[in-house]
């Protein structure tokens, strides 16, 4: 950690970091345990070089899904330009009942719901920025405020050709008829991997690291089965708590083309393949 992030730290916090340890885990920033002359310890997350307005964001997304009460986030305690602090959550094994848990507060996190499709600021998933502009319905905020934005920068890039472009231009004409019937604006994660689900000292599940916004609730259940890391029993008592409409199972590949297109803008060609894939299955 920085001089220059200690002072700040000290400033916002209003005790001096006695002692810090750095903690492993992320590829975008750095990670601290820092003990404070107080004695409290927290969590504090920097970066030498951040994309304006990252770590703010992201403090107000965590606040954001604080406030259903579903599950839950570590607190907020500074943020700035150059760090975010929070709670230190220490881990622990899981409880019995740690999935059907998770599962049953990911609907109450959904179903509180949000204004809209969307969001009033803007914020980040990994690096990259993510608008958030509200749009009236899902269909149009999912092509102008998701996908589309993905597929120009893969695009500017190189990264994407015109075969699949093509194939998105079709998928973009189907969209009304493929995303599902109509339901509320859910409160979403944004970025929901196994690397973003948290094991509290109690053995609870707590949510971490979100690009939280308004939008179809199947988003966050896709990006889940994206990489594995989430038992049988989540999805389970999912569909207990908050039944999905008909024909979910059919739309995940729909709804894991917005992660797959930011894995290409983030990682490279080699993700490429699977959103064809995906394409393929959305029948494009």
């Amino acid at each position: 950690m920085t001089p220059e992030v200690a002072a700040a730290l000290e400033q916002a916090l209003g005790a001096r970091a006695s002692q810090s340890r750095r903690l492993g885990g992320g590829d975008i920033n750095d990670a601290f345990e820092v003990t404070l002359t107080d004695g409290r310890t927290v969590f504090v997350k920097t970066n030498r070089s951040p994309p304006q307005g990252m770590f703010p964001a992201e403090a107000r997304g965590l606040e954001w899904l604080d406030q259903a009460g579903a599950l839950r986030v570590p607190q907020v305690l500074a943020s700035s330009e150059s760090f975010l602090a929070l709670e230190f959550l220490r881990s622990a094994r899981r409880q019995p009942g740690f999935d059907e848990t998770l599962g049953r507060g990911l609907a109450a996190l959904h179903a509180f719901g949000s204004p809209s499709f969307g969001l009033g600021y803007d914020n980040f998933i990994g690096r990259l920025p993510q608008s958030n502009r509200m749009a009236p319905d899902w269909p149009s905020f999912y092509w102008t405020e998701r996908l589309e934005p993905q597929l120009r920068l893969a695009s500017d890039r190189g990264l994407i050709g015109g075969g699949p472009m093509r194939r998105f231009q079709r998928l973009q004409q189907e969209l009304p008829n493929l995303v599902g019937d109509t339901e509320p604006p859910a409160r979403l994660h944004g970025d929901l991997w196994g690397g973003n689900l948290h094991v509290d000292e109690d053995g609870a599940p707590c949510l971490i690291d979100p690009a939280v916004y308004g939008g179809h609730r199947e988003i966050d259940l896709a990006m889940m089965r994206l990489f594995g890391g989430f038992g049988a029993r989540v999805f389970d008592a999912y569909e207990e708590a908050y039944p999905l409409s008909a024909g979910a199972s059919e739309r995940v590949s729909l709804y894991q083309l917005y992660p797959l297109l930011v894995h290409v803008n983030l990682f490279g060609s080699t993700y490429v393949g699977s959103v064809e894939r995906a394409l393929s299955d959305c029948g494009s």
